[in-house]
């Protein structure tokens, strides 16, 4: 009978040891090949080195701050932001794991190669309705320039203020009207809650499209300046 117990507990501390490690997996093994629970892979969605995927309006996970990627994962795992790919992902993963990833792609360099790090050329119309918004807000509708707390040309600034350079137009206009329509938390002080119910269709699309054409750069702004306006 001893002995069976022994058996009976070394066969639990065998099963116990394997689902620690399975909880303990890295963030770059989940980021390269999932989990068996029902966790794709991180990069087939965002790429290899966490640099986005245009053509498909996934963002650029690389270089953004690790709190503000922390606080995303967790959103779509509470259901608090909504997405049918994001969600069921994040909830199966532990919250050390989600911890583990923003670290991850919060680390990763999110410069680009020096030619696609410059400017694409976009229409005069976008640049004039999307520059003026980025740079200058429109203070009539109490709209404050978008690069006011996202950095000049939407660099990024610090930890909660992601970088808006280079992602997707089709992702940053999404994202805009998700706050529309309070499907994602609205951030900090509920600034962008209150700053989507004041953009148009039209806003959103110009805006989103001036940004998407800015360089990507390689480090964010540590504190939140006054934009140099042009």
């Amino acid at each position: 009978m001893r002995s069976i117990r022994l058996l009976f507990g070394l066969a639990l501390i065998s099963v116990c040891s394997m689902a620690i490690a399975d909880d303990s997996v890295n963030a770059q093994q989940i980021a390269s090949q999932g989990l068996s629970r029902g966790v794709a892979p991180c990069s087939s969605c965002h790429g290899p080195a966490g640099l986005g995927n245009t053509a498909g309006g996934f963002p650029r996970l690389a270089g953004l701050g690790e709190t503000y990627l922390r606080e995303q994962f967790d959103a779509f795992a509470a259901g608090q932001r909504h997405n049918p790919i994001m969600m069921p992902m994040a909830r199966a993963l532990t919250s050390e794991q989600r911890a583990a990833l923003a670290r991850y792609y919060s680390l990763m360099p999110a410069h680009v190669t020096s030619k696609s790090a410059e400017p694409t050329e976009i229409s005069p119309a976008v640049t004039g309705v999307g520059a003026s918004l980025a740079r200058h807000g429109r203070w009539n509708d109490q709209l404050p320039a978008c690069e006011q707390c996202h950095g000049h040309n939407g660099v990024g600034v610090g930890d909660r203020f992601p970088a808006l350079a280079g992602q997707p137009a089709a992702y940053l206009a999404s994202q805009l009207r998700a706050w529309q329509h309070k499907a994602r938390p609205a951030g900090p002080m509920g600034l962008m809650g209150s700053v989507a119910t004041q953009l148009s269709d039209s806003d959103i699309d110009a805006v989103s499209q001036y940004f998407a054409s800015r360089p990507v750069v390689a480090e964010r702004s540590e504190r939140v300046e006054e934009s140099a306006h042009e």
